[in-house]
């Protein structure tokens, strides 16, 4: 395949729907499509629309980027496969990142430095989370994991470290989180799509994109395997 042009990025591991689109100009776009968990009714519609708005179809499209989670098990699938059909319509690369990986990038663009902490709500009580790094590069400090609000904070309360937290998982607990001394809470509720066109870019394109559930249960549910023809 020729150089990537037209990439883009979907996001739907949140309530939040959103989209991000970088064309030959090297212009970027990036749209919230919808923050209230209606990932099936507003993709499709909000792509097409972009698409639209700068002149191009589906089949201009080199590159579609997709957030594998973790987050929200409904909202995955919906991307997941709204990435790989699109993918597979336009005979365009995929290729995966992370919901956690993109709030830390996201942080990072803000100004954030030292110790990041990714936070995903997970429902049911719980959170995805995972340490990073933001220095000159962004890299991680741990793997991605679930846990749950009062033990994250109880853990951070321990140590003698300060930590940036974001994501919409400290949102929803910040109360708890606003206990921790050494602790700043960023404001970024949504793993932003437009890091995800900058990661993607440079990434090689995949051939089995799954989402990532982080807890049995969800992945149990998952009963089909989403895989893109090679």
């Amino acid at each position: 395949m020729g150089p990537v042009v037209n990439i883009l990025a979907i996001e739907t591991a949140t309530t939040a729907c959103a989209i991000a689109l970088r064309v030959a100009s090297g212009e970027e776009f990036e749209v919230i499509l919808d923050d209230e968990r209606h990932h099936t009714e507003s993709l499709t519609p909000g792509i097409r629309d972009l698409l639209a708005r700068v002149g191009l179809a589906a089949k201009d499209l080199d590159r579609v980027v997709v957030d594998r989670g973790p987050g929200l098990y409904t909202g995955l699938r919906v991307g997941v496969a709204t990435a790989i059909g699109l993918s597979l319509g336009a005979s365009a690369e995929l290729v995966s990142v992370t919901s956690l990986e993109l709030l830390a990038h996201g942080a990072h663009r803000s100004g954030v430095r030292g110790t990041f902490v990714s936070a995903v709500d997970g429902r049911r009580g719980e959170l995805f989370v995972q340490t990073f790094s933001l220095g000159d590069e962004v890299s991680p400090r741990s793997e991605p994991e679930v846990t749950r609000p009062d033990a994250l904070r109880d853990e951070w309360a321990q140590r003698d470290e300060t930590a940036t937290f974001g994501g919409d998982g400290v949102a929803r607990y910040e109360a708890a989180f606003r206990e921790l001394s050494r602790a700043t809470l960023l404001d970024l509720r949504v793993p932003p799509p437009i890091e995800a066109l900058s990661l993607g870019a440079i990434r090689p394109p995949e051939s089995l994109v799954s989402p990532m559930y982080l807890r049995e249960a969800d992945a149990v549910a998952n009963f089909s395997t989403r895989e893109r023809s090679s």
